[in-house]
């Protein structure tokens, strides 16, 4: 048997050698398409990216550009163990978890010509899914309940899986992975003997040697269902000095089968499988605290965006407006230089000129500023050296949100079932009601079924001394027996023998064999069966998990209403700022409109002398106020259309995201290439963009 365990364990361990390599080249190959398409666009030449010059062309107006479809993995799954074959030793090393990435991904150079990151939304909104620190933060806490999950798997606590887990009363510990032990034991003993008959001799033993090897393998597992379940197969060999031992030495062979399964408390599935559920609702519960994250820095990205495209827009309407002043103040020194004009005239327009560089000094700090602000939105490390004094460049126009014409009521219906928060409340409330569930249970009396069946067998050397007896002393205290049952023959007397004849020795050898037969043949069978019943006089621990359980439960309930009336109020909210800034933009629109024709008419009358300067730089001041107005009103409506996906649970699917993009840290989108031609070029800065000139764009 030794050597058959141990052939065994050598024919394991060489398939285990030979097929671990075998089986990771054929992962590598077999591996998704992901891993190649990576490897193809990170090596990929300028001659093999996509044209985008070719597809903005083939892009109608209002419509948007093609997405590359890739399939996606969403990174490592800490849930699942490492499995035991065919690296069998495999399981005992840790799982390497890989260092975090404190370096910008290189897309970020592509956008980088000429000290200029020339940036679209769409590339903002990619760049902060790569290198935007809170995602890849909190992309750990998804990960760590994966763990914790795998925990659970095992028939662990998951310590952060649930509150309750760790506060109420858990049930009877199982453990779902199955444990082999291998244990050998050395045992010798000299022990003085002060008794001779316990000796197996007649005279005084001085002492008692014994020794035992014991080779034992037992082999335990716990099950859904709360059964419990050990098998040992135990060995021993034994000798010792005293002569009393039918066998010396002896062999000993046990196998023992031991099975328990709970009744009342901790029985059946869900009491044992507790942990398990509420760690796979806790793992989404995670990808919801991850998808909020991830809406939360796609919002910020986004309206950081838009706020530097306010305030390069509002540096040209400055420059604009230093422009006119500067005209007006060239144009009245002249006319004071022949005489045409009075001096107050040349300083009103040298004060406005003033005011309007102060004005324009206040809007490039702030341009400076909210640049610094979105470079940190998009990068690991926005003091990288080719990010050294780089000059942001938006190129994503300015365009109105459509109208809102869907029901509130269909609004709200998606909102509940998209916003990240109601999906936490949802599955926490799930996670509560098993914890109502199982506490309840745990109320029960504790009823466990056992049972138990063992074999023995036992071998060893067999040693019997045996002699004639040539002569008998006959004790008349001893009564008279006929021996021979004949009538005719003579009663006798029993006696003892006072002589023997020549000792003969008989030796009896047996094995391991021989003890592995009668163990296998149930020759000394021994069967155990039983019932235990556990009676707690007052339960009171287990009366406050269940009170505690239903408090937490309806607690949550109540918090759940709660976050529907907040999500309801936002939404409606949203919608009220939507409306409020699209009639707002309609009237700048317009004001604006009828400032720069109140400017020209003003400047018209002027140079006809029925005029002064103080009207001009009054109605240039009008114009300025009114084009930063209406600027001020189209960035807050598109600001108010962020905010609404964000609060319908949009924000993913408005910027074509999803959840595999998010945690592998890739996306679907088409990095604005340096060097190719741009359908938006006429936004680039110091010229006059769209809607400065009056358009209405959509």
């Amino acid at each position: 048997m030794k050597s058959v365990t141990r052939f065994a364990l050598v024919l394991w361990t060489a398939a285990s050698l030979i097929v671990a390599p075998v089986y990771a080249q054929t992962q590598s190959t077999g591996s998704p398409e992901n891993g190649q398409q990576q490897t193809q666009s990170q090596t990929a030449t300028p001659a093999q990216l996509p044209d985008v010059s070719k597809q903005a062309a083939a892009t109608q107006p209002g419509e948007t550009e093609p997405i590359i479809q890739k399939k996606l993995g969403l990174g490592p799954n800490y849930s699942n163990g490492k499995p035991s074959f065919p690296n069998l030793f495999g399981q005992y090393w840790p799982i390497q978890v890989p260092e975090p990435t404190l370096t910008n991904m290189p897309k970020i150079d592509q956008l980088v010509q000429n000290g200029k990151l020339m940036l679209s939304l769409d590339d903002a909104v990619a760049l902060a899914l790569d290198d935007n620190l809170d995602i890849r933060v909190q992309r750990y806490q998804t990960w760590i309940a994966q763990t914790q999950l795998l925990k659970a798997k095992a028939g662990g606590v998951p310590q952060p899986a649930s509150s309750l887990a760790v506060t109420l009363g858990a049930a009877p510990a199982v453990s779902f992975d199955p444990e082999v032990t291998v244990q050998t034991t050395w045992t010798q003993s000299l022990t003085p003997v002060n008794n001779a008959f316990t000796s197996g001799a007649g005279t005084v033993v001085p002492s008692s040697l014994f020794r035992q090897h014991d080779y034992k393998l037992s082999y335990a597992q716990g099950f859904h269902t709360g059964t419990s379940f050990s098998l040992t197969w135990d060995n021993q060999r034994s000798s010792s000095n005293f002569t009393s031992f039918v066998f010396n030495p002896w062999v000993q062979t046990q196998l023992t089968a031991q099975i328990s399964q709970p009744l009342l408390a901790g029985c059946c599935k869900l009491p044992t499988t507790r942990y398990i559920i509420e760690a796979r609702n806790s793992t989404k519960i995670a990808d919801a605290q991850f998808r909020q994250v991830v809406m939360n820095d796609v919002s910020t990205t986004s309206d950081d965006y838009w706020e530097l495209v306010y305030d390069r827009e509002f540096v040209n309407v400055e420059q604009q407006a230093v422009s006119v002043s500067q005209k007006l103040y060239e144009d009245n020194k002249k006319q004071l230089q022949i005489g045409t004009m009075a001096p107050l005239d040349v300083l009103t327009a040298q004060s406005q000129l003033a005011s309007d560089e102060q004005a324009l000094v206040s809007a490039r700090t702030n341009m400076l500023l909210q640049q610094t602000k979105l470079l940190n939105d998009i990068t690991k490390n926005p003091l990288a050296p080719n990010l050294k004094d780089v000059e942001i460049v938006p190129t994503t126009p300015i365009e109105t949100p459509d109208e809102v014409n869907t029901p509130v009521e269909q609004l709200m219906a998606e909102a509940w079932q998209n916003v990240p928060q109601m999906t936490i409340d949802r599955l926490s409330l799930e996670n509560d009601n098993i914890e109502v569930k199982v506490t309840r249970n745990l109320l029960r009396p504790s009823l466990n079924l056992f049972a138990e069946y063992q074999a023995i067998g036992l071998a060893g050397i067999r040693t019997s001394v045996s002699a004639t007896p040539l002569t008998f002393v006959a004790d008349p205290n001893e009564p008279i027996v006929d021996a021979s049952g004949a009538a005719s023959a003579p009663p006798l007397f029993l006696g003892f023998p006072t002589s023997f004849g020549p000792a003969t020795t008989t030796i009896v050898a047996s094995g391991v064999g021989t003890a592995e037969h009668d163990m296998i043949n149930a020759t000394y069978p021994t069967y155990v069966a039983g019932i235990t019943l556990g009676l707690p006089l007052r339960n009171r621990s287990a009366q406050a998990d269940s009170a505690r359980a239903q408090l937490d439960e309806r607690s949550l309930q109540t918090l759940y209403q709660k976050d529907r009336n907040t999500v309801y109020i936002n939404v409606r909210s949203a919608l009220i700022a939507l409306e409020q800034y699209r009639a707002a933009v309609a009237a700048a629109v317009e004001a604006t409109r009828l400032a720069r024709q109140t400017l020209d008419d003003e400047q018209k009358k002027y140079q006809l002398g029925s005029s002064t300067s103080y009207l001009v730089v009054q109605r240039a001041r009008d114009l300025t106020q009114a084009q930063g107005i209406e600027l001020r009103d189209r960035i807050n409506l598109i600001e108010a259309q962020v905010l609404f996906d964000q609060y319908m649970g949009r924000t993913l699917s408005a910027n074509k995201i999803t959840l595999a993009d998010a945690l592998g840290g890739q996306t679907y989108r088409t990095p604005n290439i340096p060097g190719t031609p741009d359908k938006d070029a006429n936004f680039a800065p110091g010229a006059r963009s769209p809607w400065a000139e009056g358009a209405n764009r959509k």
